[in-house]
């Protein structure tokens, strides 16, 4: 019999904690909520480690409670000025105070073994820019997911379309990001990823 070279399967990426950064608010539309609880089950009952920022408002809050209702264990990471605003989640698993934005998205980035991006504004927005900025420059090559519930970031994948074509990225964002609808979807990629 002759030897057949056989191609494996490419290995799953082992997560163990997943950044997930969301908006301090629900949004309009109820799917955002109850796709950021799914997440939070599913990291939860998966035994994956759900890193924050540490909010009890919106969707970080909805996030952070999932998880830990399903048994999980939840890291926030949270700015002293934001903790004096007493917006923290004071039922989480363990609270990092940091002093800066900056430090806060660097412990997170350090902490986690993905991130994934919820429906949120300018704050999300920021998170996930720097991440994708980050692994541009190669300080990183953890996977990116965006948790497009309702298609919520249609419209930012059709701009960095563009903005790919225009030649200012130089990060394949369509392999560096990944994107679906639901949150199981979206893990089963990143793992794969």
């Amino acid at each position: 019999m002759e030897d057949q070279l056989q191609t494996a399967p490419a290995p799953l990426r082992p997560l163990s904690r997943v950044c997930v950064f969301c908006g301090a608010s629900e949004g309009r539309r109820p799917e955002y909520a109850a796709a950021a609880s799914e997440l939070g089950t599913l990291l939860a009952q998966r035994r994956i480690t759900l890193i924050y920022g540490g909010g009890r408002a919106g969707l970080m809050g909805t996030v952070a409670d999932a998880a830990l209702a399903a048994g999980g264990h939840v890291t926030g990471i949270i700015t002293r000025l934001l903790q004096n605003r007493e917006l923290e989640h004071k039922g989480v698993t363990s609270l990092h105070v940091v002093e800066t934005m900056h430090e806060r998205k660097m412990m997170m980035a350090n902490l986690a073994d993905a991130f994934i991006a919820l429906p949120g504004g300018l704050g999300t927005l920021d998170e996930l820019f720097e991440i994708l900025a980050w692994a541009q420059l190669g300080i990183h090559t953890k996977p990116v997911g965006l948790l497009n519930t309702t298609g919520f970031y249609d419209s930012l994948a059709t701009f960095l379309d563009h903005v790919e074509a225009e030649s200012f990225l130089r990060l394949n964002h369509r392999t560096a990001m990944v994107s679906a609808h639901h949150p199981s979807s979206l893990l089963e990629l990143l793992v794969k990823s």
